[in-house]
């Protein structure tokens, strides 16, 4: 492999270029058909990749839906997109886009609430992606512009409650500038990823994330509630389970995160504490608020009901885990597991630090761990790489991997 991502933009020694607006301006925001018809006219008629973006409000809404849309096309210049002032209906969009290649930084995070709106891309670059594959530490947005492009972008509204209207002037400026050298981005880190070898991981990276399905919802999601560890009486596993059932069901209702209904501290606390009463419920301090004090009553219900259920009922403290166990405990359950992650994992490190790579590019942590617990009966490299293939790792990592792991799930307990 090539040199490191590190040799490519040596510092100069010049400070970057303050980039505080867009160079065309802040566009008006399409919210209205027929502005849409037309910006996905000139958008149709424009040339070359299709830089894209979403806001969405994370922390203030219960929804991941996109509140605004930019996207930005050489020759037509930057759109911004008001899907809810639209009603989600993007039809002249959707076929103005099609068969075009799209450019996102991050794609994961905003490919879901764009097929929402029916937008899906035909083809595919993720700039962090790229980012990482080339070999760079740091990878977020601003970074990789200022590294590779010279520009410092502008910062500052990305955890804003995007669902707010009208939105701020300085949150559009924002937004734009977002999706304002997207393209440019893509085609230097295009052309290191080749440069290095690695254009074809890339592309495949690119169409797995492209074509990857939705992550499939979680068995017991209420589980995942801030502080749970600290409770391991069933009862009041029933109780915080009952109170985050409450919880979800009036912050989907209103379309409000459930953090801003009632924190996981909350939920903790009055399972641990049971209060009996709305005075003793009013009593703990996150209840104090207004808000909270109005909802008492749904959260004794909530207390009540799991306080009712036969013990057939109560959840498990220790539930199965879909997968191995949390690799901290196979020393005691498996040594001989234990002693094949450990190789594996030193095994893995030095083959992508040879390749310029995270080591979770390389493959998949889960991956790694469940073929550590379980291997295949063939250990030989190409046993092995069918067994990888088989748990979605793509060609190149098998190529990379495989031999490296299969060596290393050899390795056996020292005497």
């Amino acid at each position: 492999m090539d040199a490191s991502a590190d040799e490519l933009t040596e510092p100069t020694g010049a400070d970057p270029v303050p980039l505080t607006e867009p160079a065309d301006g802040v566009p008006p925001v399409v919210s209205e058909p027929s502005a849409l018809r037309r910006a996905a006219s000139a958008l149709a008629g424009a040339k070359g990749p299709v830089a894209v973006d979403t806001e969405r409000a994370s922390g203030y809404r219960y929804s991941q839906r996109a509140y605004l849309v930019q996207l930005r096309r050489e020759g037509a210049g930057t759109v911004l997109v008001d899907p809810i002032a639209l009603g989600g209906r993007l039809d002249p969009l959707v076929e103005a886009l099609q068969g075009t290649e799209w450019v996102l930084h991050a794609a994961s995070q905003d490919l879901p609430c764009l097929a929402e709106l029916g937008l899906r891309p035909a083809i595919l670059f993720d700039t962090e992606l790229a980012g990482r594959l080339a070999g760079f530490e740091r990878v977020a947005l601003g970074t990789l512009v200022e590294r590779l492009l010279g520009y410092r972008l502008e910062k500052g509204h990305g955890a804003a409650d995007w669902s707010r209207r009208p939105l701020p002037p300085d949150w559009l400026n924002y937004a734009a500038l977002d999706v304002e050298l997207l393209v440019e981005l893509r085609d230097v880190l295009e052309e290191e990823l080749r440069r290095q070898g690695k254009l074809d991981w890339a592309l495949e990276e690119f169409e797995a994330a492209r074509t990857a399905p939705p992550p499939r919802p979680r068995v017991e999601p209420w589980r995942r509630t801030s502080g749970i560890h600290r409770i391991r009486n069933p009862r009041q596993l029933a109780a915080v389970r009952a109170m985050w059932e409450a919880r979800d069901s009036i912050a989907r209702e209103r379309d409000i995160a459930p953090g801003r209904v009632l924190p996981d501290s909350a939920l903790v606390e009055a399972s641990v504490k049971n209060p009996k009463t709305e005075a003793e419920m009013i009593a703990l301090p996150v209840f104090r608020g207004r808000a909270q004090r109005r909802g008492v009553g749904t959260w004794l219900a909530a207390l009540r009901q799991a306080e009712t259920l036969d013990r057939s009922e109560l959840p498990d403290p220790s539930p199965q885990h879909d997968g191995p166990p949390p690799p901290n405990r196979w020393a005691d359950k498996d040594p001989a597991a234990a002693v094949r992650l450990a190789a594996a994992r030193t095994a893995l490190t030095a083959a992508a630090e040879a390749n310029t790579l995270p080591v979770e590019n390389l493959l998949l942590p889960d991956l790694l761990r469940r073929t550590c617990w379980q291997p295949p009966e063939d250990l030989s490299t190409e046993g092995v790489a069918e067994a990888l293939r088989t748990g979605g790792a793509r060609s190149w990592q098998v190529e990379l991997a495989a031999a490296v792991l299969a060596e290393a799930l050899r390795t056996t307990p020292t005497v």
